[in-house]
């Protein structure tokens, strides 16, 4: 019976990561669930599966919670904030973390598991693409896993060599980082001014929070998962070439010395990489419909236009000059986008908030977790700065 803390539990990768757990629970057990405000889904989810452990990161939504867990005369003993997320990812009865806390708030639990030597399973990008290099060495210093679940990443975790020690070991020539697209693959520039978030967050192939969808919509997604797979995969930006593939079938490649390409295919489904690195290196039931190849019919691939979604072309250019600029791009991304979903910036904007902050803010060497802390709160300062300087005109 392996135990399972997961970090945000109650979003779209927390609740698929509870049905894997669901569908094998003799193998499996969920000892820590947190969440931020959602108390009514929380507690459900306490009732459901009885962890030792719930966490808020909200104070008031801790309290709020706790009075529903006295009353339902359950067990479970409710934290609140960084210190209860971070004391959840060490427990001793824990041994896997589900770090799918969306965003900045995810980093430092996902650093106390890796420091904890946990197998860390990976859903929360942002804790390597603001401080990759600090990350990488808490894992490597303290014995910790790192398992992808980004779908891409875990493709390209499947498909390179099993005793993966380096591109040019393993005999790798690039990385082939797929993405669909999102739902303006097609969509002339001109036309995304006045974009809704409702039209950005409906997102063809996946189900996914609207934080992410909107990621999906300007590809930053996909330029934060390019810096994801600098770091994960040792790889400079130059050997990962993104592709655009709208039937989000092929989930990324791996192009070998000897001219193979090696795919990992499978449906849009979370399921699938979660259950990959839950049980790695075994495999188990994800529960996911299976794929059938005539009903797919066909693969297309494009090259991504950078005219339209410009952030591809920012997350490059950070990858390329590393330091705290991830951080910068990441906080201005999340302040844009937070804007956007509020009705007060445009689609459109929301690029040139996080290029005008990444010019203001000057980025360093992300040499401890303060520089990097430092760096995503100017730059949340500033894109404020921005989008106040837009709203003006």
């Amino acid at each position: 019976m392996k135990g399972i803390t997961v970090l945000g539990s109650t979003g779209s990768i927390g609740v698929n990561t509870l049905d894997v757990i669901t569908q094998h629970p003799e193998h499996y057990r969920a000892v820590a669930l947190t969440a931020h405000r959602n108390v009514a889904l929380l507690f459900e989810q306490c009732i459901a599966h009885r962890p030792d452990y719930a966490v808020m990161s909200d104070e008031a939504a801790a309290e709020a919670l706790q009075q529903k867990i006295t009353a339902a005369g359950v067990a479970t003993e409710v934290l609140a904030g960084v210190e209860g997320l971070e004391k959840v990812a060490r427990l001793p009865q824990c041994e896997q973390v589900m770090a799918a806390i969306v965003g900045a708030a995810g980093l430092l639990p996902t650093l106390a598991a890796a420091r904890a030597g946990k197998r860390v399973l990976l859903a929360n990008k942002e804790a390597l693409v603001m401080s990759g290099h600090l990350f990488m060495d808490a894992v490597h210093e303290h014995g910790a896993e790192l398992l992808p679940i980004d779908s891409e990443h875990n493709a390209i975790f499947q498909c390179m060599p099993e005793r993966f020690s380096g591109l040019e070991n393993g005999g790798v020539i690039q990385i082939l980082l797929t993405g669909s697209g999102g739902p303006f693959r097609t969509v002339a520039p001109a036309a995304l001014v006045d974009v809704t978030p409702d039209q950005a967050c409906a997102h063809p192939n996946w189900v996914m929070g609207r934080k992410i969808s909107v990621d999906s919509a300007t590809m930053m997604n996909k330029g934060l998962e390019l810096i994801e797979a600098c770091w994960i995969f040792a790889a400079p930006p130059e050997k990962i070439q993104i592709v655009a593939h709208p039937q989000s079938i092929i989930h990324s490649m791996v192009e070998y010395i000897d001219g193979s390409v090696l795919a990992q295919m499978g449906s849009p489904d979370m399921r699938i990489p979660i259950a990959h690195a839950m049980a790695w290196p075994q495999r188990i039931s994800s529960g996911v419909k299976r794929l059938n190849l005539f009903d797919v019919a066909r693969l297309d691939f494009e090259r991504p236009d950078t005219t339209r979604f410009p952030c591809l072309r920012l997350a490059r250019e950070v990858a390329e000059r590393g330091g705290t600029a991830a951080a910068i791009l990441n906080a201005a991304n999340e302040v844009a986008v937070e804007a956007f979903l509020a009705e007060t910036l445009r689609f459109t904007d929301i690029s040139r908030v996080i290029e005008a902050t990444l010019e203001a803010v000057t980025a360093q060497d992300a040499a401890s977790l303060e520089v990097v802390l430092q760096a995503d709160g100017a730059a949340r300062e500033t894109a404020q700065q921005q989008i106040a300087r837009l709203k003006a005109k």
